[in-house]
């Protein structure tokens, strides 16, 4: 009997749509040119390039010279970072970012605090929402950049991101601050109108929307002080160098595109079955609880913490009923640390080990749900049953020890 495949994992990342793949297989055999070749197969490959370009600009609500082709949502955060921050050095030394972010802005910070800048943590409360005025009163006559992402990515949680890039606007008495959002979980759910969301710089990642994987875009408003990070030709407008990815790019346009045009449709149903999820473990399962904003969430996103079994376990088993979720973020998976985003929320490091996200998407079914809930109750009870944790509890009257 062929087992049953549920993939609920779709913040980790996603299928390429059947019209993505057609719309670039060309761009790998006939349309194969170098878009700087001036002979008419490479010129074929620079018309494709700038009509995805145009095509990105469009749904972003920007111009086409604003959008750079990136290898991924990575590449998009370092640059945009490192990018701003070197070219205002002389300017002010003072970046501001949230507790809750992505490594790859984590990181990044944690990068430029070496090389000498400053870097203030926001820490969040118990949803994952960053508070405005904790980002007001940290802003200082040395600040020139803050990041704080979209969406987040493990619990789900949506910021507020335009009331904070206005806020912060109207804050910077001395120099004007540059925003950055890392709005990768957002595309195929979320409105990335650049001027909406008040932003300087924005990052996308194409396969978290259908698209190929090892492409990115990054939005880069006009006028924006910059140092490419990555130097050689003058691809992408002289910022960021090397032989374009025409069949990726081409790709990651048609990916936003469909993400853009189907946006409504897939939230309502990506919702309603996230509901329907988050429903049937809280009242199925007891001891469960639900990570991030109960309502300013993403529509596919699911985080559960069950207590006394480590989440680990849960996806193990999981597997084996043929269901794919997560534990947390897809870069941080293998590692034995907690989830940093659920611990700056204040859960317990056991809790946040606990803990599993699904992330449902547009291919998802009632069918798929409901067999999700069917088989795991059923396998939180026997890891539940093997728990010292639990054995201790019973031993004390049902209390926690």
């Amino acid at each position: 009997m062929e087992r049953k495949t549920v993939y609920m994992d779709h913040a980790a990342t996603t299928p390429v749509h059947p019209s993505v793949l057609e719309a670039m297989l060309p761009y790998f055999s006939r349309s194969y040119g170098n878009p700087s070749g001036i002979y008419g197969i490479g010129q074929e490959a620079r018309k494709a390039a700038d009509e995805a370009r145009a095509t990105v600009s469009s749904i972003l609500g920007c111009r086409p010279s604003e959008v750079i082709f990136t290898s991924g949502g990575t590449e998009s955060d370092n640059a945009a970072l490192k990018g701003a921050a070197f070219a205002l050095k002389e300017e002010g030394n003072h970046i501001i970012t949230s507790t809750i972010e992505h490594h790859a802005v984590l990181n990044t910070c944690q990068y430029l605090e070496k090389v000498g800048f400053e870097v203030t943590y926001l820490s969040v409360d118990q949803f994952g929402m960053v508070n405005i005025e904790d980002l007001e009163k940290a802003i200082t006559d040395k600040t020139v950049l803050i990041s704080i992402m979209l969406a987040n990515n493990e619990i789900g949680t949506i910021e507020p991101v335009s009331e904070f890039a206005k806020s912060a606007k109207a804050n910077a008495e001395h120099s004007r601050i540059l925003f950055h959002t890392d709005a990768v979980q957002g595309a195929s759910v979320l409105d990335l109108d650049v001027d909406k969301l008040g932003v300087d710089m924005l990052s996308l990642s194409a396969h978290k929307f259908h698209g190929p994987k090892g492409m990115g875009v990054l939005y880069l408003r006009e006028g924006t002080r910059f140092i490419p990070q990555q130097t050689g030709g003058a691809q992408e407008g002289n910022r960021r160098a090397g032989t374009e990815n025409v069949a990726g790019i081409v790709g990651t346009a048609a990916a936003l595109r469909l993400a853009a045009e189907n946006r409504e449709a897939s939230s309502r149903h990506c919702q309603r079955l996230r509901d329907r999820l988050i429903e049937g473990i809280l009242t199925r399962i007891e001891d469960t609880y639900l990570n991030g904003h109960p309502t300013l969430r993403l529509p596919n996103n699911a985080n559960i913490s069950f207590r006394y079994v480590e989440g680990e376990a849960i996806l193990l088993n999981l597997d084996l009923q043929g269901v794919s979720a997560s534990s947390g973020s897809a870069c941080t998976a293998g590692t034995e640390e907690p989830s940093h985003v659920l611990l700056a929320t204040g859960i317990s490091p056991e809790m946040a080990h606990s803990s599993l996200r699904f992330s449902v998407g547009p291919a998802n079914t009632d069918d798929e749900i409901e067999y999700v809930l069917s088989v795991l109750p059923g396998i939180v009870e026997r890891l539940r049953a093997m728990s010292p944790l639990v054995a201790a509890r019973e031993r004390n009257g049902g209390n926690d020890v």
